[in-house]
């Protein structure tokens, strides 16, 4: 009995020190990081469909306007150059990555600004333009985002940082969402959109803060040591050298099969809850409160449980398990549906897809992390990223005519079944023995030598 009294803090001490280092520094950065992060493509999304069914816009084209979203997908061709070019001044000031994110945020500022006050409802061509703009300079702000946060965290703090920048992701989204929402509704401050949007600008402001708080990336010590090449060398290495290296590892082309397709379900659900939720009859107070308030508690949940959930399981199996409960947690909706009107229902779907949400994107984009190499840190985070937003905005654009064709319960369940060939592609790389379970981080002088000649790391 002694024994058994003595031996049970053991689990305990397990999870608290599995869960303090969310506390540190350098991942409470990457959660202020997420914020300034999240917030555009929210707008261009969730923020979007619900304004744009609001001012009538038929289920066709709100499908398709996710489409404006398109630079999400194509961010990897400039990538390279975010990663080598250096800006006059600046980046002498602040260093390669934080040199390009405050003058990102600043355009990007601007850009919401203008977003705001294009007016889709009488002007839909003004809208599109700004949408484009403001999602070109959202995917410049995340290729940039990206690579200083794998770079500013160490390997034990990778997976912790990665929640608490899916966590701080996910309160760039609310505050985009409920926020935006919140301020132009007449149930709530009555702002107007233009205001509404342009408030939330200000989201870029914790973005900076943990710039100036965290420091130079480790990429700054590798541009200092580069040495100088002609222009043909130049753009080789910046260029073709991060998409040779990552084409040339084994299982290369089905890993970005998979992850095209991994969250094709799940995007296709999200681009069609918020029309569904106001053809169902909710008002804009109990969508704020129940599907942005409550849930978001649930995304804490999931979020929270992320990094103990990959220690606990191992990547391979965890992306498997949380692929299976994001796909399953579309079941409520399609029940939802069918209940029709009901704050009961909508709380119980709203906060099984947060918690499974919150655990499989920051689950998702740990094994993203692992992949990218430090030699080539922004280009290919954003050549993987970019993959799966194929997959949310093309892949996914009929996801309307679905919805049409099928009914809102039967666009549900059809969700559920397009998820399946992710999680067999999944299961077909794990049993090849492709599925990444650690970081490529460098781990001593050696390693950085490595990486600024463009290698691997010794060992890796």
């Amino acid at each position: 009995m002694n024994q058994a009294a003595h031996a049970a803090p053991a689990p305990r001490r397990n999870l608290v020190a599995t869960m303090a280092p969310y506390l540190r520094p350098r991942p409470i950065a990457a959660l202020l990081l997420g914020i300034s992060s999240g917030f555009p493509l929210a707008l261009l999304l969730g923020t979007m469909t619900f304004w744009l069914t609001k001012v009538g816009i038929d289920k066709k084209t709100i499908g398709f306007a996710v489409g404006l979203t398109t630079p999400y997908t194509l961010k990897f061709l400039w990538a390279p150059f975010i990663d080598r070019i250096k800006l006059p001044l600046i980046t002498r000031l602040f260093g390669q990555r934080r040199a390009w994110l405050f003058l990102i945020m600043a355009l990007l500022f601007g850009s919401v600004w203008m977003l705001g006050l294009s007016d889709p409802a009488h002007h839909l061509g003004r809208f599109a333009f700004w949408a484009i703009v403001t999602a070109f300079l959202g995917a410049t702000q995340d290729i940039v985002i990206d690579a200083y946060r794998i770079e500013i965290l160490p390997d034990d703090e990778l997976p912790h940082g990665t929640a608490n920048n899916q966590f701080g992701y996910r309160l760039g989204a609310l505050a985009a969402g409920v926020g935006t929402i919140a301020m132009a509704s007449s149930e709530g401050f009555g702002l107007g959109w233009a205001r509404a949007y342009g408030l939330t600008g200000f989201c870029i402001v914790p973005g900076i803060l943990a710039a100036l708080w965290a420091g130079r990336g480790l990429h700054d010590k590798v541009l200092a040591r580069e040495p100088v090449e002609n222009i043909g060398k130049w753009l080789e290495t910046t260029v073709v050298g991060p998409f040779r290296e990552f084409l040339k590892r084994r299982g290369a082309l089905l890993i970005l099969l998979f992850v095209l397709i991994y969250k094709l379900g799940d995007a296709m659900g999200q681009i069609m809850l918020n029309p569904m939720i106001v053809n169902l009859g909710f008002t804009d107070t109990e969508f704020i409160v129940i599907n942005k308030g409550i849930g978001f508690w649930g995304l804490i949940v999931g979020t929270a449980l992320a990094a103990p959930f990959m220690a606990w399981l191992g990547m391979g199996r965890a992306l498997f398990a949380s692929g299976v409960l994001m796909m399953v947690s579309n079941l409520m909706f399609a029940i939802l549906a069918l209940q029709g009107h009901s704050n009961l229902w909508l709380t119980l779907a709203v906060t099984t897809e947060q918690v499974t949400s919150g655990l499989g994107l920051t689950v998702f984009v740990t094994y993203l992390s692992g992949l990218s190499n430090l030699a080539y840190t922004a280009t290919q985070f954003a050549l993987l990223s970019s993959f799966a937003a194929v997959g949310r905005t093309w892949l996914s654009a009929p996801a309307g005519i679905a919805a049409e064709k099928l009914g809102w319960p039967g666009f549900w369940l059809m969700t559920m079944i397009v998820a399946l060939p992710g999680l067999l592609l999944l299961w077909l790389l794990w049993r090849k023995g492709f599925v990444v379970e650690t970081v490529r981080q460098p781990k001593s002088e050696d390693d950085e030598t490595a990486i600024a000649e463009g290698e691997p790391a010794p060992g890796r």
